[in-house]
């Protein structure tokens, strides 16, 4: 059974963004991930532990456009292997899983997988702070 965590998007200043959902949703800050090229902020409430993940491409100036800022829908599973297999199975069509580990830490293993309509789906396995 998969556990949806967090929707991510991409903004361009993090101190707007920041204010705006805290003030509109109520959403604090729960985590901030600075990468090289990228930060990734994590916000949630006490109302539900899902999660906006805000990223924030390092070096952009220029407003993303809706059409290509990139976005996706991520859900939690016990066993990234066997989903990764049942989807394969299924027909449906996942990439190949990953483990991103800036600096040799683990921050997450996934794979990512389209809907019919082409809107991405990363299935993340539980561990670390994705719990």
């Amino acid at each position: 059974m998969a556990k949806a965590i967090h929707s991510m998007i991409r903004v361009l200043d993090e101190t707007r963004s920041i204010d705006f959902y805290n003030r509109a949703f109520g959403l604090r800050v729960a985590d901030r991930l600075d990468f090289e090229k990228f930060t990734l902020v994590y916000m949630s409430n006490d109302e539900s532990p899902f999660e906006v993940e805000l990223t924030i491409n390092k070096g952009r100036a220029e407003p993303y456009d809706r059409g290509d800022g990139y976005g996706h829908l991520a859900v939690l599973v016990e066993d990234l292997a066997a989903e990764h297999a049942r989807f394969e199975a299924e027909g449906l069509g996942p990439r190949k899983i990953v483990e991103f580990a800036p600096d040799g830490k683990l921050v997450g293993k996934f794979f990512f997988v389209a809907d019919p309509d082409g809107y991405e789906i990363e299935v993340l396995e539980r561990g670390g702070r994705f719990k």
